[in-house]
């Protein structure tokens, strides 16, 4: 049984337009990934900032008393 050659011409474009779509979804959600790992980062960052001050904190007070707390205005 031979094929027809339009339908496997046919066939083939499909799979490419198929194909296309797919890259450009991965494109879209790579791009994503890296906003999220930027994201991630950032917190990472802050969290040791964050403890650093802390410690700094620690250091100047080191028998743990508490400044009594500022009133937000």
């Amino acid at each position: 049984m031979a094929l027809n050659l339009d339908t496997l011409k046919s066939e083939r474009d499909k799979l490419k337009e198929g194909l296309r779509e797919i890259e450009a979804e991965q494109r879209k959600l790579e791009a994503e990934i890296k906003a999220l790992r930027q994201r991630e980062i950032q917190a990472k960052r802050e969290i040791e900032a964050l403890g650093v001050l802390i410690e700094i904190h620690d250091a100047r007070d080191p028998n743990g008393k508490k400044a009594p707390a500022k009133k937000e205005e």
